[in-house]
């Protein structure tokens, strides 16, 4: 079990490299999300990453939410390379559709939930937000979204059956209520080892430097 000495870190580091970004910063000691390193875990199709890595980042996000786009687009091809393919960091997908607001944003995550158990939940994921002008204010998305996830590669009888069983819609509302859980209350978030940062730089600069510095308080020799 990680200690409280490194959580204490994890915080003063959050609070130190965001310091300048608008974000809102939340700070939990106790909250865990459902591990990914389990077998058989709903989680999985929406992680990347080793799953023996030393940083787990879990992405809080809304498919419909313009500042998730900007994330998904302008910062998170970066993390990836920098962190997720060299083994630093596991990145696991939450969703966090805020219906108030974003009415279409429940039949988008359904649509990358089935996607997922057909091993194309990031392919649809990025479609979903480059495109997302196309579906996100049409009256009825359905067809839209369909569509995005057949460019993707996912098979449509599939996907159709997944989506009308209502198995996908029960997953997104479970992720809903672990993020919850978590304290998050807007899109995106992110829970980073025990700390939870609500809102995102639209550069990838401070998440970087933050990122390699938990890498590091995770990585060091005990003493």
């Amino acid at each position: 079990m990680r200690g409280y000495c490194d959580l204490d870190e994890v915080r003063s580091l959050i609070f130190s490299y965001y310091a300048g970004v608008k974000t809102t910063i939340l700070l939990l000691a106790g909250v865990l999300l459902l591990p990914t390193r389990q077998a058989g875990d709903p989680l999985a199709p929406r992680a990347k990453g080793r799953p023996d890595a030393p940083v787990t980042v879990y992405e809080m996000a809304d498919f419909q939410c313009p500042a998730c786009r900007q994330f998904a687009l302008a910062v998170l091809p970066t993390l990836e390379r920098e962190f997720i393919e060299t083994g630093k960091v596991r990145w696991v997908f939450i969703h966090l559709p805020l219906t108030s607001i974003h009415p279409n944003a429940i039949a988008a995550a359904e649509v990358a939930t089935c996607a997922g158990r057909q091993g194309r939940f990031w392919r649809t994921h990025d479609l979903l937000f480059q495109y997302q002008d196309d579906w996100a204010k049409v009256a009825q998305p359905r067809p839209v979204l369909i569509s995005m996830a057949r460019r993707a590669g996912v098979d449509r009888a599939k996907l159709l059956a997944c989506l009308d069983g209502g198995t996908a819609r029960a997953e997104v509302e479970r992720d809903a209520q672990r993020a919850a859980r978590s304290g998050a209350r807007a899109t995106p978030s992110f829970y980073i080892e025990g700390g939870l940062l609500e809102g995102a730089p639209s550069t990838p600069d401070p998440m970087r430097r933050l990122l390699d510095s938990v890498y590091t308080v995770r990585t060091r020799p005990k003493k």
